[in-house]
């Protein structure tokens, strides 16, 4: 029986973030037809998605919206190796957000993407809410392979806030929230 790849993707994206974390079914799937957005995909021999890498190509800089495997095979470098060939796509900087290091899971998350290369940024930044009615919340910004200058950061919300968010004033958006 064939089961649609993306189908396969939104019901890991489902067991593997918090709902604020990912759109809708039908939002995420319209972004299938935004040329700046793609899936990377890794799937085992019986063709099923395994783990897929959700990015963003911008002129300045590369964004990492989702990276996620199947619950029941996770540890075994998939996620590594959809990141490493995303960051192998162009030369360009990659940026991802990841919670705050509140907990031990949140720490061993930021601690992987730090063994990646990724450097943690110190400026403030509030994720937007991706559904209706829910609130925006804090994030961290990291950079690969090189920390953002107070101007770079400045330039990246800037698009992640027009371009992912659909916010087109970051400046009154950051001040009202």
């Amino acid at each position: 029986m064939f089961i649609d790849p993306f189908d396969q993707i939104f019901e890991m994206m489902k067991q593997s973030f918090p709902e604020s974390e990912y759109r809708e079914y039908a939002q995420q799937k319209r972004l299938l037809a935004n040329s700046r957005y793609q899936l990377l995909t890794e799937k085992n021999e019986q063709n099923e998605v395994i783990g897929f890498l959700a990015g963003w190509e911008f002129e300045k800089f590369r964004y990492i919206e989702n990276v996620a495997v199947s619950p029941a095979i996770r540890g075994g470098g998939i996620g590594r190796r959809m990141m490493e060939r995303f960051i192998k796509q162009s030369d360009k900087p990659v940026i991802l957000e990841v919670e705050l290091p509140e907990d031990e899971l949140k720490r061993r998350r930021i601690g992987f993407y730090t063994r990646l290369g990724f450097h943690s940024e110190d400026y403030a930044y509030v994720q937007p809410a991706l559904r209706e009615g829910q609130r925006s919340f804090p994030l961290q910004i990291m950079s690969y392979p090189n920390p953002l200058t107070s101007s770079e950061f400045e330039t990246v919300r800037d698009i992640l806030y027009k371009e992912v968010y659909g916010v087109y004033d970051s400046y009154t958006y950051v001040l009202n929230r």
